[in-house]
């Protein structure tokens, strides 16, 4: 039996009219994580620390009837972003890395960067529908609405 990784990547950026400052703070609150999370998907946060380097995140995606437990531990915290690693949870591998450079003093480009690698068959199926290409493009899309919506007066 062959076994080979097939780690794939994410990207996607925007623009922000907003200080570096503002989307920083924005995305550093935890609690953003369900302002952050389109409908019909439900985000639980059942324990989340501080931003910091090697906080943890404990939370719980609602896809339809199905619960899927996810921890994340950040790392690379800074003034340009931070990087979430998924420790346990439903993908095979994922970090995906946040980084918000100031452009001026009142617009920001955040860059969104995702490494990742489904798990084996049969729980790819679900993984696929969930996170697959698409449907991240479409997650992203309301990220930056929804950021946009909250950082820009």
């Amino acid at each position: 039996m062959c076994h080979h990784r097939s780690v794939r990547t994410f990207d996607f950026e925007f623009i922000v009219d907003a200080p570096r400052d503002v989307v920083r703070e924005f995305h550093h609150d935890t609690a953003v994580l369900k302002i952050l999370t389109p409908p019909p998907t439900i985000m639980q946060v059942h324990s989340s620390e501080p931003l910091g380097e090697g906080s943890v995140s404990r939370f719980t995606i609602w896809a339809g009837p199905v619960p899927i437990r996810w921890v994340a531990t950040h790392h690379n915290v800074d003034e340009e972003g931070f990087q979430d690693v998924q420790t346990s949870g439903p993908m095979e591998h994922w970090a995906h890395t946040h980084r918000f450079v100031a452009e001026g003093e009142s617009r920001t480009c955040v860059i969104e960067h995702i490494e990742y690698e489904h798990p084996a068959f049969p729980k790819r199926l679900l993984t696929y529908a969930i996170f697959g290409p698409l449907s991240l493009w479409a997650l992203f899309q309301y990220r930056k609405f929804q950021t946009k919506r909250h950082c820009e007066r």
